[in-house]
């Protein structure tokens, strides 16, 4: 019993470290540089969001052009002079010198690519290696990023997790280096003892140095400002960037929103532990989705396969095609050419008989020695056609066939054109709503068009769905499927409400992109569908109403010019009354009417009916409501 808990105990055990290894493994991802491919030495944040090594940086943009020098990336030393030098000097670098570094850190100064007192400096160019985009670093280039301590805390954690415990050479010796003894939190840099010695000499300020241990990575108390040095205590909601003291008082954040450090710390905290706490407790559903997309990369393998092999085949017929077609050609040409060749050899035949020691000449020339009369005339006419023959092509000699195969060109400038053009089908472009088509009543007229050079759509699919603000999740949406044409009617609407409609195409290349969303709203109550009275309640002279009793129109005339002089001299106007057919006695009615823009006074509203039978029986001319 004992012997089994204790393998169950290893088994748990084992799987936990297989657990943790794995779990180190794929974090490693995270603190990998984009360019030297190792983890990360004073990684700098950039404004894409990603981290890269300071030095590989600064090697970056010297690839593109860029001369930047930067005293933190090496470490500085009082070894700058020949007095101060060791009689090891052959084993050491000569550091940079510290003014020139800082003169063209802060921008100042002349060097290749900028002039001095330019009104306009040049904004350095960074190409992110990890999302391939142009990030502007400003005219202080790596200057002015942010050192990612936290990014930096996590790797050095991560090493000490894994036990990596390489040897840390001193950074000033050549080759062969030895290897570093002591480190310089101020010099930011790790030294053999002879090094150590050499950098602090004594009766220097730096001699004050407090040795550590070698380290790969010197990092400050917190985090600095990187324009002016000077400790970060405020977040910039508008630039999304950290500022100190003399940041905040500077122009550029003018009106800007900003809040203490603390404060976007907290917040940040409990948006970055809800977003892990939610990705945590989803681990089914991530797992779920993952098995999805493998199933998705099995089936993109087998269709991609099968696509191929669809190709291959189309193209093997087309090239079959081409080779009977090229055989059924061939063989006219090879038709054409024999019969030819025969009609010329024939020729060259009878020529040939012409000759003076042929065959034909010979005969005739024993003939005419003939003296029997009878037998001469019998041999001599059957002869004489013959000469007559020779002697017709003799003197109008043609050749009985042409060498020319002209006509036998082909013309495959459109067979090729075609060829040229053969690429695989694109699905349709997204569709463009038509707004001044399109219009919302109690039903929603949906129009549209495909953009000028899209490929043509089949049919189309039209989805809409319900907004509503105070509902927590989206509503689904609903499709009306395989609609012909470039409109739609959605029915079955709720009154007051806006609804979200958006279109997309299909052919054989499958579903195109979707159109933009349009949203319309519906009437605030239902739609009253009524026709115009045509007997009663109008002046017939002056109006006139259609057949399909939707519109009303004026007549032109004499009465209605009567009716504008009297509207324009006095304060008095004709009402002409025309009412619809349908009486509402409760509740909630909509309607809507256009009212064309050079039409006199008019107005729409509800009448009720003791009014209006009041109104039919006094004279037409009343006191104008103006």
């Amino acid at each position: 019993m004992a012997e089994g808990e204790d393998l169950q105990t290893f088994t748990s055990i084992m799987d936990a470290l297989v657990r943790i290894s794995t779990s180190m493994k794929n974090m490693e991802r995270e603190l990998v540089c984009p360019v030297c491919k190792e983890m990360y030495k004073q990684p700098l944040a950039l404004p894409c969001t990603h981290n890269v090594c300071h030095v590989c940086a600064s090697e970056v943009l010297l690839q593109h052009g860029h001369l930047y020098c930067d005293p933190t990336s090496e470490p500085t030393s009082p070894a700058a002079t020949p007095s101060t030098r060791s009689p090891r000097l052959g084993r050491r670098a000569v550091p940079k010198p510290d003014r020139l570094d800082r003169l063209l850190k802060s921008g100042f100064g002349t060097y290749p690519g900028r002039k001095r007192g330019a009104v306009h400096p040049q904004t350095v160019s960074f190409p992110c290696p990890a999302c391939q985009r142009d990030v502007d670093l400003g005219e202080r280039g790596l200057g002015s990023l942010f050192r990612n301590l936290t990014l930096e805390r996590v790797v050095e954690r991560y090493r000490q997790t894994i036990n990596i415990s390489a040897a840390i050479m001193c950074q000033f010796c050549k080759p062969p280096q030895l290897e570093a003894t002591k480190g310089c939190t101020e010099c930011k840099s790790s030294f053999c003892n002879e090094c150590f010695k050499l950098y602090h000499p004594w009766g220097t300020q730096k001699a004050q140095h407090e040795p550590t241990p070698p380290t790969l990575t010197f990092r400050p108390k917190g985090l600095m400002c990187p324009e002016h040095k000077e400790e970060v205590t405020h977040y910039c909601k508008t630039c999304q960037r950290l500022v100190c003291q003399l940041c905040r008082v500077r122009r550029t954040h003018t009106s800007h929103k900003i809040t203490p450090v603390l404060s976007a710390y907290q917040a940040l905290r409990e948006k970055l532990t809800k977003s892990l706490a939610y990705i945590l407790s989803s681990q089914d559903t991530v797992q779920t989705q993952i098995a999805e997309l493998e199933e998705t990369v099995k089936h993109t393998e087998v269709n991609g396969s099968q696509a191929k092999e669809e190709v291959s085949q189309l193209i093997q017929g087309l090239c079959a095609m081409l080779e009977e077609k090229r055989a059924t050609l061939l063989q006219a040409i090879e038709e054409c050419q024999q019969e030819r060749l025969a009609s010329l050899h024939g020729q060259i035949r009878e020529h040939q008989a012409m000759l003076e020691n042929s065959g034909m000449v010979g005969y005739a020339q024993e003939v005419l020695k003939e003296t029997d009369h009878p037998c001469f005339v019998q041999a001599a006419k059957q002869l004489h056609n013959r000469i007559l023959r020779a002697t017709d092509s003799l003197q109008s000699f043609r050749p009985a066939a042409n060498a020319s195969f002209s006509h036998f060109q082909l013309d495959v400038s459109r067979e090729l054109k075609l060829l040229t053009d053969l690429a695989f089908i694109r699905a349709p472009e997204a569709p463009v709503i038509d707004t001044q088509r399109t219009y919302t009543y109690d039903q929603i007229f949906l129009c549209w068009r495909l953009p000028q050079h899209s490929p043509p759509a089949w049919h189309y699919t039209v989805e809409f769905r319900k907004t509503d603000a105070k509902a927590k999740g989206l509503k689904l949406w609903q499709r009306r499927e395989e609609v012909r044409g470039t409109c739609a009617l959605v029915e079955y609407l709720d009154t007051d409400s806006v609804y979200v409609l958006r279109v997309k195409g299909y052919n054989k290349a499958g579903f195109g992109d979707y159109s933009e969303d349009i949203y319309l709203h519906t009437p605030p109550a239902p739609v009253l569908n009524f026709f115009l009275d045509n007997r009663w309640g109008f002046n017939r002279d002056r109006l006139a109403i259609s057949k399909d009793q939707r519109a009303v129109r004026s007549v032109p005339g004499i009465p209605m010019l009567f009716a504008a002089e009297r509207l324009m001299t006095s304060c008095h106007l004709s009402i002409d009354l025309v009412i619809g057919d349908v009486a509402i006695t409760q509740g909630k009615s909509y309607w809507a009417c256009c009212v064309d823009p050079s039409s006199y006074l008019v107005k729409v509203g509800v009448g009720l009916e003791s009014k209006l039978q009041e109104w039919f029986q006094v004279p037409q001319d009343v006191v104008s409501p103006r």
